[in-house]
């Protein structure tokens, strides 16, 4: 074959169109086109609302992960929260009733103290306003320690009262406590009397009762005495003033096989609050003033004297 007849141009696959530049200038003012008509003809607005709600279930199930992780944060967080807010709550309801408490405590003590005040100018002794610290470690024994002694003038001996009448007598005095014994340890005796009757008897501390009691001792059975009778000091003895209350009858046992009855008495007063008045022994007391005597006055039917009567003068005549 002779090479003149073979063809020399290149082969289709190798054709090329528009050069790249023209493509280029062509895409963009394509674009520029496309452009302006969308900005002034909203020509692609409902093209992108079909595709808005063709991606709208894409878009949705694509945000769950995220929505759920955030939900779960959020919820601890929450949580949290209101379990600092519920702890702080409770804290502070327990300080408001904390401090409800120590008003009510206070309350109570201002009555107290406001009782005793009254109580101690109805006294004429001396007296001594005690708190009470603490009660005796020994469950044997009805006693209770008070916050003075012998440098703030406690004597051994000395009866403590409150508002409501005898709580016991200052059994043992240190420097600065002092130890009261109640009216009803068993080894605490006090001499009473029947505000109704007169009568006079001794009470002596009974702590098997419930809450403790007053028991007169050697009392006949036909004495005269009944429920509900108050009992006062006679002050015969020298410690405790006449007339402080001591305690009430509350129950009578008369006994057909025995000469005595049993007689119980509640004490009227018991260590209620922390203060407590001590009186000095009634021994100690000082003397009432002894009142001055009154000058004698003339009687109405006497004549007067002579040297009560005027005397004439020397030139009065007659």
């Amino acid at each position: 074959m002779a090479l003149e007849t073979l063809e020399r141009s290149s082969p289709p696959i190798f054709r090329q169109g528009l050069s790249a530049t023209t493509k280029l200038v062509l895409l963009a003012l394509l674009s520029v086109l496309l452009m302006a008509s969308d900005y002034r003809f909203r020509i692609s607005q409902p093209l992108r609302a079909g595709i808005a709600v063709v991606l709208a279930p894409f878009q949705w199930l694509s945000l769950q992960p995220v929505r759920a992780v955030g939900a779960v944060g959020q919820y601890f967080g929450n949580l949290e929260e209101a379990q600092d807010a519920a702890q702080n709550f409770q804290t502070r309801a327990i300080a408001q009733a904390q401090r409800l408490q120590q008003v009510e405590q206070l309350t109570q003590e201002n009555t107290q103290l406001r009782e005793l005040l009254a109580l101690r100018e109805q006294i004429a002794g001396p007296t001594k306003a005690v708190e009470v610290l603490y009660n005796t470690a020994d469950p044997y024994t009805d006693r209770i320690v008070v916050d003075r002694g012998q440098i703030a003038g406690i004597v051994q001996g000395s009866a403590v009262i409150d508002a409501a009448g005898v709580v016991g007598q200052v059994t043992r005095v240190y420097p600065l406590v002092s130890e009261v014994t109640l009216l009803t340890d068993r080894d605490q005796s006090i001499p009473v009397m029947n505000a109704r009757t007169g009568s006079r008897h001794v009470a002596v501390g009974d702590p098997t009762m419930q809450g403790g009691s007053l028991e007169l001792k050697f009392m006949p059975s036909g004495t005269d005495v009944k429920q509900g009778d108050l009992l006062t000091t006679s002050g015969i003895d020298g410690v405790y003033p006449p007339g402080l209350h001591v305690g009430q009858i509350s129950q009578i046992d008369r006994r057909v096989d025995s000469s005595f009855a049993r007689v119980h008495a509640t004490p009227a007063a018991k260590p209620r609050g922390r203060h407590l008045l001590v009186l000095m022994p009634a021994k100690e007391w000082p003397a009432a003033p002894v009142a001055a005597p009154e000058p004698k006055r003339p009687s109405k039917g006497r004549a007067p004297t002579a040297a009560a009567l005027p005397t004439p003068s020397s030139g009065a005549k007659p």
